[in-house]
């Protein structure tokens, strides 16, 4: 059994986490911020060892000192979820949470001599296209958003450390494999339901682009495979990755294919100007879905050789019949609308 110490753990990613690591029998210590409900992605609530109230972004997590050591020499992992991953914050917000988030999480690590496993982003490697391993050299630059530059930001530090460490990248995080299910509807969902509606019909798109869209329950069982065996996984990086890439253009006819959505018009990275739009697409274009646009406009292939042999472990298929069971998903949760 491991004690573990999961920030973030009222998110999205960590609070499936929990669940799975409650699950398989660990003693789970959940660190929240201002909500206190801990959640499984099926909306169930997670029977954590304990919940605890901190800041990651303060100084020992806001904590006083005697607290600060409590919580660093009763745990034997600390898994570090807490990351603001919105795309549109200054580069001081980043700061504040997704690096010396970061920093504060390692100072309390090292306190206890804990193991630490730090969840980033695939898309760290910037705006490249084509393979990209899990042992590429972080780029020192060509990030499409603060979020990018502030998360490799971040993955420096923890490989600067000194700890046993380990870092799970995912990539876009979406629905369950198999049948789409997701608790709540942040990061892409909000683009994918402007473009749905019709709101953004203009997107620039270069025409071999993809999309790694990776089911949570795949990301949420890696995280634990790479916890549960730490000292194999020290000192590498794990790419949680689907196994096959949607092209952007399937992505614009798969939202075609249903009689309610509009399929947004791609068009060429060098042909779009955003002036051109009609005032109402324009204003939403720079308000939410164009902070998106760069992820329409290049083909990173992520390999994931370190997961699979670590844990035996890859992403089942997914591509256009995955996005098939997101869109159900979300007309039948409500967040796209029925014909």
């Amino acid at each position: 059994m491991l004690r573990v110490l999961v920030t973030g753990a009222a998110g999205l990613i960590g609070g499936e986490v929990c669940a799975l690591l409650v699950a398989a029998g660990h003693r789970v210590t959940a660190l929240v911020h201002r909500n206190p409900e801990i959640r499984a992605n099926d909306r169930s609530p997670v029977q954590v060892a304990e919940t605890i109230r901190g800041d990651v972004a303060q100084h020992r997590f806001g904590w006083n000192q005697p607290q600060f050591e409590t919580m660093a020499n009763s745990h034997d992992l600390l898994i570090h979820c807490a990351a603001s991953v919105r795309f549109d914050l200054s580069n001081s917000e980043y700061a504040a949470v997704n690096f010396s988030g970061t920093a504060n999480a390692l100072a309390l690590a090292r306190a206890g001599g804990m193991a630490y496993l730090h969840i980033g982003t695939a898309y760290v490697c910037g705006e490249r296209s084509g393979m990209v391993l899990e042992t590429d050299p972080l780029p020192e630059g060509g990030f499409a958003n603060g979020y990018e530059a502030s998360k490799a930001a971040a993955e420096r530090l923890v490989r600067d450390s000194g700890l046993t460490w380990a870092i799970a990248r995912p990539s876009v995080v979406t629905g369950t494999h198999a049948d789409g299910t997701i608790r709540q509807f942040d990061t892409i969902y909000a683009a994918f339901r402007m473009i749905a509606r019709g709101l953004v019909r203009h997107m620039p798109a270069r025409a071999d682009a993809t999309l790694d869209f990776v089911p949570i329950d795949h990301v949420a069982s890696g995280i634990v495979a790479i916890a549960e065996r730490m000292e194999a996984a020290a000192g590498k990086t794990y790419h949680l990755v689907s196994a096959d890439p949607l092209p952007v253009a399937d992505f614009a006819s798969g939202i075609g294919a249903w009689p309610q959505f509009e399929a947004p018009d791609l068009v060429a990275p060098d042909a779009f100007d955003p002036g051109n739009l009609p005032p109402r697409e324009r204003r939403l274009y720079e308000r939410t879905a164009g902070v998106y646009a760069s992820y329409f406009q290049r083909d990173p292939r992520f390999d994931d050789t370190n997961l699979r042999v670590l844990a035996d472990l890859s992403c089942p298929p997914t591509g256009a019949p995955y996005l098939r069971r997101l869109i159900e998903f979300c007309i039948a949760d409500g967040f796209l609308p029925a014909a």
